[in-house]
């Protein structure tokens, strides 16, 4: 059953009714050409896999501005001088767009959905002020909130960390937020609570205790779930993983990093990782690489589906429109056995040259159908026999055996070395990644 179209005093994307399923025939550029949100896939509905949310900041705060030069977009919803009705004019915006996308969920900044305030007290009065008028616009439309996060990287006063600050002030401070972006993520029904740790590193090493920051930041993220859990939040706490920018040298630096932090400091039972293809590719890795160390840490969490580009080298956080990291990436999330109660989170922003309020929609619809073809592929490969012969076909020497042996821990170095001894060099066996990348271009070739 579709959500219902918000359109609050003014409609800010007329013209556009709500986004359909066309099917892969249709010209249209403003329907879905394989999203089909009732289709079923692997036994559920393409909407329960991918679980698609919008985020508040790149798609309504944006406006094209870059490091060269001021926005390009003079967004309707950004024209009040009042910070109130500059906010409730966004969030009309907003709601509006959810409903005509026909997405499940949304996700927010703390100072995306309201402003900040001269104060603690002021700030906490201004986003309540919001989460009240978001709460009447999902019990108007059916949407609902994947999660919600605080903005501790932006203003100046984070300029050397949050939690990792080397001011116990500032780290204070930064707790007010993450407190009052809970109690908003609570209120609002909210499936999961992110951290990102944008400013969570460092600038130069001889002028940082970094044991000392760590310690901070695990009991930072403690404290944070303590107040959650006491406070209603039954949902799963996201950590972010990405290897630099702003800062060079971040805690968080992928996904393996980020697990080894999680474990060592007893977080892991109530934190996940959300990954971010740009991120992943910023650390040197795949998409599909952070999302298996993720998914084989059985810390796979939720997504945030976006591209960069591989020439630029830094977080352009394009819509993810590349088929082979959309296949790539649904197959680890199937043999994963899905990332509910997470999803699929745009965190993408339309080019600084696409200007037009269509383009917000055509973006988003692009990244859907890539990542639903993408499912669709993945669960055929999966389901090719091919596949599973070849990927376990090259462990099967552990399957019995002395091998089976080794892997229960029943063989030493000195047993493995008469093994050795007695068995002489081992046999080449072929790696068959050519037949490997074959099968998948097949797959894809098929269609969806």
């Amino acid at each position: 059953m579709s959500r219902t179209v918000f359109i609050g005093d003014t409609e800010y994307f007329p013209g556009i009714g709500q986004i359909r399923y066309e099917g892969p025939d249709s010209d249209n550029p403003l329907a879905f050409k394989t999203y089909d949100r009732e289709r079923v896939v692997a036994g559920k509905t393409m909407e329960e896999h991918l679980r698609f949310a919008v985020c508040y900041w790149h798609t309504f705060c944006a406006d094209g501005a870059d490091p060269f030069g001021p926005g390009t977009r003079p967004n309707a919803w950004a024209r009040a001088s009042e910070g109130l009705q500059r906010s409730k004019d966004r969030m009309d915006a907003a709601f509006e767009f959810f409903t005509k996308l026909d997405a499940p969920f949304w996700c927010f900044h703390d100072f995306d959905m309201a402003w900040e305030g001269a104060s603690v007290a002021a700030s906490e009065k201004n986003l309540q002020a919001m989460v009240d008028m978001a709460k009447e616009r999902q019990a108007e439309t059916g949407m609902r909130l994947l999660w919600g996060t605080a903005n501790v990287f932006s203003n100046p006063r984070y300029m050397n960390g949050a939690s990792t600050n080397p001011d116990f002030n500032v780290l204070a401070y930064a707790a007010s937020q993450v407190k009052a972006a809970i109690d908003a993520t609570v209120e609002l029904g909210g499936q999961n609570y992110v951290f990102w740790g944008g400013r969570e590193g460092y600038a130069c090493l001889q002028t940082t205790d970094t044991k000392r920051e760590l310690a901070h930041l695990a009991m930072f993220l403690a404290k944070a779930r303590d107040y959650g859990r006491a406070n209603g939040f039954d949902g799963t706490f996201l950590v972010e993983p990405k290897p630099m920018e702003p800062m060079y040298h971040q805690y968080d630096a992928d996904a393996q990093t980020v697990t080894g932090f999680l474990r060592e400091h007893g977080l892991a039972g109530d934190f996940k990782l959300n990954i971010e293809a740009n991120h992943a590719t910023l650390a040197g890795h795949t998409f599909a690489h952070d999302l298996r160390m993720a998914a084989d840490a059985g810390l796979l969490g939720s997504i945030d589906a976006n591209r960069g580009n591989p020439q630029n080298g830094w977080d352009t956080d394009q819509f993810p429109t590349d088929l082979y990291d959309a296949v790539h990436g649904m197959m680890v999330v199937l043999e994963a056995g899905g990332i509910a109660p997470g999803g699929l989170n745009f965190d993408a922003r339309v080019r600084r040259e696409s200007t037009d309020p269509e383009d917000l929609f055509i973006a988003h619809i692009g990244g859907m159908d890539a990542l639903a073809r993408g499912l669709v592929i993945a669960d055929r490969i999966l389901g090719d026999q091919r596949y599973t012969e070849l990927k376990d076909g090259r462990y099967a020497s552990f399957d019995s055996g002395e091998g089976r042996r080794f892997e229960n821990g029943e063989l030493g170095l000195v047993e493995l070395r008469d093994l050795a001894a007695k068995n002489g060099e081992p046999a080449q066996t072929s790696g068959k990644q050519e037949l490997m990348e074959n099968l998948i271009n097949d797959a894809i070739v098929r269609g969806c």
